[in-house]
C-alpha cells in the first residue's frame, strides 16, 4: 500500500494513538509482503477502503517490519483481518470472504453494533447477576462436580474462581463468555463461585478475585493447576489458551498408506496431507527406511501445531498415487504435500533431508511455494497393501531346476 491509497499504514509508533485511543471503527489487515494471498487481497482491500472512506477507517500492518505489534494481537498467519469496534481491546476476527463487499459489510455491521449500544444505553452490566457464567459455553462448576468434570477428565480447562460482588469479575465476564465460545472443542472454560464453593477455592489457594487456573489435558490432581498469567480480554484469553492447547497436541503418527480407509482417516479432515514415498525395501533396508521415518517423525513433531496428516508408502506400492502427484519420476525418496479440500499439491524439489524438508514445509506454512492442481481433480485409487513388518526385505526364492533329464549333447533341428 502507498500514501495515495485509502489504506492507512499502521506501525507500532502510531497504532495506539490512531486505533486504540480513537473513537473510530477500524478494519486492520496484518500482512507479509511475501504472502501470495496478501497480494491477491490488495485490490479488494483498497476498494473496501475507498468505499468506507469517511465512515470506517481501513489500515494495514506489515508484520515483517512490525513483528512485535503483530505478535501482541496473536497473528499466526497472513493475511489476518481484525475489526476494532466499540471494545478496542477485544477486536473481532474477520473470517468472511476476501472481497471488498464482504469486508465493508462486516465493518458497517460493527459500526451499527456500536451505535445500537450507545442508543440503547450502552449497557455494560454483566449478563448474569453473579459475575460468573454469562454464556452457555462457560461451564458452571461447584464443589460437587469439580473433580468429575475437571480433574477426572482428559480435557484442557481454564477455570475462573470469582466472587459475585467483585467488580473485576463482572468486567471479565463478557470476555470470558466470548473466549469460551471461540475455544469450544479445544479448551473448556469454567466458572466457580468461590464464596459459595469454598472447599475447591481453599484447595487451590484462591486469595483474590478473579483467580484463573489452568489444567492441562490428561490425568490431573490438585497439584496440576497452573496460574493463568495472560491478559483479561477475550483475544488475550483465547491466544493464551491456544498456545497451551498446541503444547498439549501429541506429535502426529507417520502412517503407512495401506488402504483407502487409512488415507481418509489420516488426511480427509486435515488442512494439508504430507505424502512421502520411500525406496523399496530391497533398495533401502530396515535401518535405511527407519532413518527416513525418523526424519519424518521429527518434522511431524516440529509442525504438529499445524495438525497436518502424514502418510508414507513404498515406492511402486501405490502407482496411481505416484502418477497423480508426479512422485517418483526423479527417484525415491520423494514427497508431496496435498490440500485435499482445494485439490492442489506441491512437490519437494530439494533434498529429502531434515534441512530440505523443513525448508519446504516452512515455505508452505507461510503460503509460499509452487502448487499445481491434482490431476483429475480427485484423489487417486489406493491399493490395499500389507503393512511393513519392520524387517529387511527378502529376495524371492528361485525354484531349483532339475537338469538330470536334459541331454546337453542333443541339438534340436530347426
Amino acid at each position: 500500500y502507498s500514501s495515495s491509497d485509502d489504506v492507512v499504514e499502521l506501525t507500532a509508533n502510531n497504532f495506539d494513538r490512531m486505533v486504540l485511543k480513537s473513537d473510530e471503527i477500524w478494519v486492520v489487515e496484518f500482512y507479509a509482503e511475501y504472502c501470495g494471498h496478501c497480494r491477491n487481497l490488495v485490490p479488494e482491500y483498497k476498494k473496501a477502503a475507498t468505499a468506507l472512506k469517511g465512515v470506517v477507517k481501513v489500515g494495514g500492518i506489515n508484520c515483517e517490519q512490525e513483528q512485535s505489534l503483530c505478535g501482541q494481537h496473536g497473528v499466526r498467519g497472513y493475511p489476518t483481518i481484525k475489526i476494532f469496534g466499540a471494545n478496542k481491546r477485544s477486536p473481532v476476527d474477520y473470517n468472511g470472504q476476501r472481497t471488498a463487499k464482504d469486508i465493508a459489510e462486516s465493518a458497517l455491521a460493527e459500526a451499527k453494533k456500536k451505535i445500537k449500544n450507545i442508543l440503547g444505553g450502552g449497557s455494560s452490566g454483566s449478563s448474569s447477576d453473579n459475575g460468573g457464567s454469562g454464556s452457555k459455553d462457560v461451564v458452571e462448576l461447584t464443589d460437587a462436580n469439580f473433580d468429575k468434570l475437571v480433574l477426572n477428565s482428559d480435557d484442557i480447562w481454564l477455570v475462573e474462581f470469582f466472587a459475585p460482588w467483585c467488580g473485576h469479575c463482572k468486567n471479565l465476564e463478557p470476555h470470558w463468555a466470548k473466549a469460551a465460545t471461540e475455544l469450544k472443542g479445544k479448551v473448556k472454560l469454567g466458572a466457580l463461585d468461590a464464596t459459595a464453593h469454598t472447599i475447591k477455592a481453599q484447595q487451590f489457594g484462591v486469595q483474590g478475585y478473579p483467580t484463573i487456573k489452568f489444567f492441562g489435558g490428561g490425568p490431573k490432581d490438585r497439584d496440576s493447576a497452573q496460574d493463568y498469567d495472560g491478559g483479561r480480554t477475550a483475544s488475550d484469553i483465547v491466544n493464551w489458551a491456544l498456545e497451551k492447547f498446541s503444547e498439549n497436541i501429541p506429535a502426529p503418527e507417520i502412517v503407512q498408506l495401506t488402504s483407502e480407509q487409512v488415507s481418509k482417516k489420516t488426511c480427509e479432515d486435515k488442512p494439508l496431507c504430507v505424502v512421502s514415498v520411500l525406496p523399496h525395501i530391497l533398495d533401502c533396508d530396515a535401518a535405511c527406511r527407519n532413518k527416513y521415518l525418523a526424519i519424518l517423525a521429527k518434522m511431524g513433531e516440529k509442525y504438529k501445531k499445524k495438525q497436518w496428516g502424514w502418510l508414507w508408502s513404498e515406492g511402486g506400492a501405490q502407482p496411481e498415487v505416484e502418477a497423480t502427484l508426479d512422485i517418483g519420476g526423479f527417484g525415491y525418496p520423494a514427497m508431496a504435500v496435498v490440500n485435499v479440500k482445494k485439490m492442489k499439491y506441491s512437490l519437494l524439489r530439494g533434498s529429502f533431508s531434515e534441512e530440505g524438508i523443513n525448508e519446504f514445509l516452512r515455505d508452505l506454512s507461510y503460503g509460499r511455494g509452487h502448487t499445481a492442481p491434482v490431476k483429475g481433480a480427485s484423489m487417486p485409487k489406493i491399493n490395499v497393501v500389507e503393512p511393513w513388518d519392520g524387517k529387511d526385505g527378502q529376495l524371492p526364492e528361485e525354484d531349483d531346476i532339475d537338469l538330470s533329464d536334459v541331454d546337453l549333447d542333443e541339438k534340436d533341428e530347426l
